[in-house]
């Protein structure tokens, strides 16, 4: 009986969970090796702080699923951004507590729903916010123009390696 349930369950997983070729593992790690890197370069030159840890997760998405409706260019500029403002709204009117916490990623979510900008890694960006007590500058440096940068380097490596469709699928 556990084994006819192992191997029904295995089944649908492979129908819900993307198969990804060896070539598209590779150019995914190096997307995300060259992107991190770039910004943070950029960072040290600029003296202007542009990497964040959320970052992170959005180069997963970027490079490791572009076809995704949560890693095109709206949902994580947007995303991002507008979880930024949420962070430092929230910090300003009701300081740092953890319940503000709570209260900046499910502002998040739901607004990220309603604006159709949803982007997962925008949950941490909203936590992170809190956690700094970020000032009105996180919202540009490092969100928004780390954001628009990840992205524009996203678009640029896919035109580079020709192993897919071009990033991103749509830009709205």
């Amino acid at each position: 009986m556990v084994w006819r349930w192992l191997q029904a369950d295995r089944a649908r997983g492979r129908a819900y969970q993307p198969r990804f070729e060896h070539q598209e593992v590779i150019a995914a790690w190096l997307g995300g090796v060259l992107a991190i890197t770039l910004l943070g370069l950029i960072s040290l030159w600029s003296h202007y702080p542009l990497v964040v840890a959320p970052f992170g997760a959005s180069t997963v998405l970027l490079f490791g699923h572009p076809r995704s409706p949560l890693a095109q260019p709206r949902n994580i500029v947007m995303g991002n951004t507008m979880a930024a403002l949420v962070s430092v709204a929230c910090v300003h009117w009701l300081g740092g507590d953890p319940w503000v916490m709570g209260l900046a990623v499910g502002i998040t979510i739901a607004l990220g729903q309603r604006l159709r900008c949803l982007h997962p890694p925008a949950g941490a960006v909203a936590l992170l916010g809190v956690l700094l007590h970020a000032k009105p500058l996180f919202v540009m440096l490092p969100v928004f123009t780390g954001s628009v940068l990840l992205t524009a380097m996203a678009v640029v490596f896919s035109r580079l390696h020709a192993l897919s469709d071009h990033y991103p699928h749509h830009w709205i």
